[in-house]
């Protein structure tokens, strides 16, 4: 019996610049001010940006919207139920002494059917912030 590897080339500066070029055009385009992060599959920033007239807690919002979707490896807006009250995940945000943020707006970002990282958009609605994220993730592959 023989495994194959194949190799999967990791999320580079380009594509974390090129996914938060399509979230804030995204963004721009329903005139909502945001910011945006995008993690390596460590979880290491690889890059960030913050509109202008974005409220300050959209830096972090979106910084921890994209850590729970890379260690999480799913969108957290399908994570909002599993941590309320009888959820799967209901004691996880105060278990651990990480940074989970469970509103949409995070996605993981896959290549090759891998896990290479993760994007985050914080500054609108939970649903918009999802929108962006989602539109960014696919204009990457």
């Amino acid at each position: 019996m023989s495994t194959t590897t194949v190799a999967v080339a990791p999320l580079t500066t380009r594509d974390a610049e090129a996914l938060i070029d399509a979230a804030r055009a995204a963004a721009e385009a329903a005139d909502v001010a945001v910011a945006v992060t995008v993690l390596d599959a460590g979880g290491h920033l690889l890059a960030f940006r913050r509109d202008d007239r974005a409220v300050l807690i959209a830096g972090e919002t979106s910084t921890r919207k994209a850590y729970t979707a890379l260690q999480l490896n799913a969108p957290t807006t399908d994570l909002v139920d599993a941590v309320q009250p009888g959820g799967l995940f209901h004691t996880l945000p105060t278990a651990l002494d990480r940074p989970l943020l469970f509103i949409a707006g995070g996605i993981p970002v896959h290549r090759g059917g891998r896990l290479i990282g993760a994007i985050g958009v914080g500054g609108g609605a939970p649903d918009q912030d999802h929108g962006f994220a989602t539109a960014a993730a696919r204009s990457l592959a």
